[in-house]
């Protein structure tokens, strides 16, 4: 017998360093859109004062720029949290958590959504809000399923396959389940690393610095 010149690629082993399958990522889509309608309302502001302002105008419009951008888009655009079977990124507006999830030891909800480390530090999920009025939502539907008459409903109503639940705690649930399926997994242990966004902060700061400067001139 011969051996084909072009052999398929082996199948992914459980020993596989990498993982089995794309990271899964939360953002708030009301705070990309909030986020994005900002930066165009800044924009337009910024370019109009950069182009027909005299003075010092259009150099207090840059500044101000460069450092309402930044900030603007790290806490709207920026937060997301990416999960996959190793393990959980929080990327928050100035800071990014990589948490294995052998590290992880539980999440916590409240009037803001958090997960813990083994060491009992705190890190804050900017990306999954609490929404109280989408609770309130939650539990009204909820209330209504359980109420309505069984002849009226052909179908499964939310209530008999499962409570009704706010996305955001849909969200924290499904992390939840990762933590209990892959927390004892060798391949999901290691440290917990933070990072500074850098990226964020030097320009922020030194619009911050720049826009100091020209209105301290007289």
């Amino acid at each position: 017998m011969t051996t084909p010149d072009h052999q398929p690629p082996a199948p992914d082993t459980p020993d596989s360093p990498e993982p089995q399958f794309k990271d899964r990522v939360y953002r708030s889509p009301s705070g990309v859109a909030g986020g994005a309608l900002l930066l165009a309302i800044a924009a337009w502001l910024g370019i109009d004062a950069l182009v027909t302002g005299e003075g010092r105008t259009p150099w207090v419009a840059l500044a101000a720029l460069l450092l309402l951008v930044p900030l603007v888009a790290a806490f709207t655009l920026r937060p997301a949290v990416y999960a996959n079977e190793q393990r959980l990124r929080i990327r928050n507006p100035f800071r990014v958590i990589t948490l294995p999830w052998g590290t992880v030891e539980a999440f916590r909800s409240g009037y803001s959504n958090e997960v813990l480390d083994k060491t009992g530090t705190k890190y804050q999920v900017w990306a999954v809000p609490v929404s109280l009025r989408a609770r309130n939502r939650a539990a009204r539907k909820e209330a209504r399923g359980q109420t309505r008459p069984a002849r009226q409903a052909p179908h499964p109503t939310p209530a008999a396959t499962g409570p009704v639940r706010a996305q955001g705690d849909q969200i924290i649930d499904e992390l939840r389940e990762l933590v209990e399926a892959r927390g004892k997994d060798p391949q999901a242990q290691g440290e917990v690393s933070v990072r500074w966004a850098y990226e964020v902060v030097a320009p922020a700061a030194a619009g911050a610095v720049l826009l100091a400067i020209l209105l301290s001139v007289a």
